[in-house]
């Protein structure tokens, strides 16, 4: 049978609709890893740190699937893309552009000569680095059929070794789709060389039947969402390549048995209802409770599991860690993931205070909406916010975020006991995340809510203090 390659391009979706969290992407890429999916897309580099941390991230996390990023039709952003995806174990580059008039002169502003001349460069410069290039038509549908013949012949002469063809206006039902795969046969000589991938827009409700009759007349590949918005479907082509395999004769790598399991988790991230303001902007669990050191473990076992939690430490503050986990380790048997976030948090990056908490007011009940004023000082000048939120802590930290005119997606919030009994301390870990780097603070406190206005202020300040020394 067959193998067909399901490309997953749910992570293209995130946009000013959808707004998932840097935690989320990764977790995201896990789960489609596990679901079985042969390639998994990420979005392009726009923000160079921002996003070149993030293609790391996710290369680092997939441990089977492709990892494709597409790039702009230029050197600068294909050796600025392949920097920060060559450690993935099976990488591939992506060349994206217009074939159809309409969107090469006016959204392009390029003569379909100077549209293929850069097309075949950025191919050819994707080829130099990257044994897996893909080649991606946009408006192929819509193009001139001469000339997406021309363009696909040359993409393959340049070393693409899939082609894509997308129906990015989604206007073709399955009988012209299937026409129009039939004659890319007749007049591209070199296509049955290469694999050849289909991508359908949503827009007539037929994007899942057109690709899986592509299937039948020779896609090799088919771009589908685990959580659709205008995609093919990555549950409905599965489930139908499953069922009908052997009329097809083709097969995919997508694990039906969890798949539900997984989308349903997908959908969850996707679909949880989050403040527009609220801090707590990550729908993702941590799950390091299987993460343990001990006193036997070096400096680079517990530098790995601190890179693991997301920090990106310089050698001093490394060592100033490895010190303090020593000390705790010798004093009992395992040390946590979670612990070696508050060591972090206590040891790491200690910086003169930028802001220093003077005073806060939490109200909260059942049947009033929390409200926190805070009065922060900043270079002897008393700054006051207030704000209401979804509760005492978040009310809080948008209080902080008022104040400093500033939003850092909240990585992670941990609460901790310290000690027991009626005086029991509280412990919390707030982890920020800016231009893609986690930043920890830590608060102890017989008030939780206290401890995490302090740990959220401790994290902020070391922000502040490097933005300013930068």
């Amino acid at each position: 049978m067959k193998q067909i390659r399901i490309s997953d391009v749910t992570m293209k979706q995130t946009g000013a609709q959808i707004r998932l969290s840097f935690k989320e992407k990764i977790e995201l890429a896990k789960l489609l890893d596990k679901l079985g999916v042969s390639v998994i897309e990420l979005e392009p580099i726009e923000q160079t740190k921002i996003d070149s941390l993030r293609i790391k991230s996710v290369a680092a996390a997939v441990k089977n699937s492709i990892v494709a990023v597409p790039v702009a039709l230029n050197e600068e952003s294909i050796q600025q893309t392949w920097n920060a995806l060559k450690e993935a174990k099976s990488p591939r580059l992506q060349v994206c552009a217009p074939v159809s008039s309409v969107q090469m002169e006016y959204l392009f502003h390029k003569k379909p000569e100077a549209m293929l001349t850069a097309i075949t460069d950025a191919v050819a410069a994707c080829c130099r680095l990257c044994d897996d290039v893909e080649f991606v038509a946009d408006d192929a549908t819509r193009s001139d059929p001469a000339y997406l013949y021309h363009v696909l012949s040359a993409a393959i002469d340049s070393g693409a070794k899939t082609v894509t063809v997308c129906d990015t206006a989604g206007a073709m039902l399955p009988n012209e789709f299937t026409a129009f795969i039939r004659q890319l046969y007749d007049n591209v000589p070199k296509l049955p060389q290469v694999c050849l991938g289909v991508s359908c827009s949503d827009g007539l409700s037929m994007a899942d039947s057109c690709a899986i009759a592509a299937v039948r007349y020779g896609a090799g590949e088919i771009k589908a969402a685990a959580y659709r918005l205008d995609a093919v479907s990555l549950p409905n082509v599965a489930k139908v390549l499953s069922a009908k395999g052997e009329f097809y004769n083709a097969t995919c790598s997508i694990h039906t048995t969890v798949m539900k399991r997984i989308t349903d988790q997908i959908a969850w991230m996707y679909q949880t209802a989050r403040s527009e303001n609220s801090p707590f902007d990550n729908g993702v669990q941590a799950d390091d409770g299987s993460v343990y050191l001990t006193v036997h473990d070096d400096l680079s076992a517990v530098r790995k599991v601190v890179d693991h939690l997301g920090y990106d430490l310089s050698e001093e503050d490394a060592a100033k860690v490895y010190e303090s986990f020593r000390a705790i380790a010798q004093k009992k048997e395992k040390v946590s993931a979670r612990e070696l976030d508050a060591i972090v948090a206590s040891a790491a990056m200690q910086v003169p205070p930028t802001y220093i908490l003077e005073s806060y007011v939490v109200n909260s009940g059942n049947t009033i909406a929390a409200t926190a004023h805070l009065k922060l000082k900043k270079q002897d000048k008393t700054l006051q916010g207030v704000s209401i939120g979804d509760g005492p802590i978040d009310a809080a930290f948008l209080a902080v975020e008022q104040i400093t005119g500033q939003h850092y997606e909240l990585d992670d919030f941990q609460i901790q006991a310290v000690t027991e009994g009626r005086e029991a301390m509280g412990q919390t870990v707030v982890k920020l995340r800016s231009g893609g780097k986690v930043y920890s603070g830590r608060g102890i406190s017989t008030d939780i809510v206290g401890a995490s206005i302090r740990a959220y202020i401790n994290a902020l300040n070391k922000i502040v203090y490097e933005e300013e020394t930068v």
